[in-house]
């Protein structure tokens, strides 16, 4: 497979080692050939890494197994996953998930990426619906359009959000980027 076109949740082999691809961006400079910059994660240790590949080069893809998984509980080994077609429980080290825990919610159903019998990551949907358990209250009369409040939300994970957004409100936010989304309503 060429650089060029890998994509995130892709699988590679480099060196006798699987990696995670979490992100690319295909750059082109005003002087020089296109590349590929691309961050990496490493399996087995849990390292980020930056790659920069240039468009024709060639990677070695690996194929993994996508399963259905409902996220269970985390405790000091880890994240514990139950695949729902076998119902065997599967523990991944919260340092090889990084923020993805932030995302999810206990009885939240994922994808998960089986490597040869062994769940080794997740696969986010590109926006999660959340909870707001802090945040100040609105300050009345504030009308500026690009004025954001700190926020909570019910997985620890914190966002910038719209000043009317209040306490116990669902709002979605970008896994990407932990970014808001919209507030939402009735479900």
């Amino acid at each position: 497979m060429k650089s060029n076109d890998l994509k995130p949740g892709m699988a590679l082999d480099i060196d006798g080692q699987l990696w995670i691809c979490t992100k690319t961006e295909h750059v082109k400079p005003g002087k020089g050939p296109a590349f590929v910059q691309a961050k990496l994660k490493n399996v087995q240790t849990g390292q980020n890494v930056e790659k920069r590949l240039r468009t024709s080069e060639d990677v070695n893809q690996v194929n993994l197994d996508r399963r259905e998984m409902e996220y269970l509980y985390s405790d000091g080994s880890g994240a514990v996953f139950m695949d729902s077609e076998s119902y065997e429980q599967a523990t991944i080290p919260e340092d090889v998930l990084g923020d993805a825990l932030l995302y999810i919610k206990p009885n939240t159903p994922v994808v998960g990426l089986v490597y040869q019998g062994n769940v080794v990551s997740i696969d986010l949907p590109a926006a999660v619906d959340l909870e707001v358990t802090d945040t100040p209250p609105g300050i009345k009369g504030a009308t500026a359009t690009n004025q954001l409040k700190e926020a909570t939300l019910e997985t620890g994970l914190k966002t910038r959000v719209p000043p009317f957004i209040a306490n116990g409100q669902v709002v979605r936010v970008s896994t990407e980027d932990g970014s808001y989304l919209s507030r939402v309503t009735g479900e």
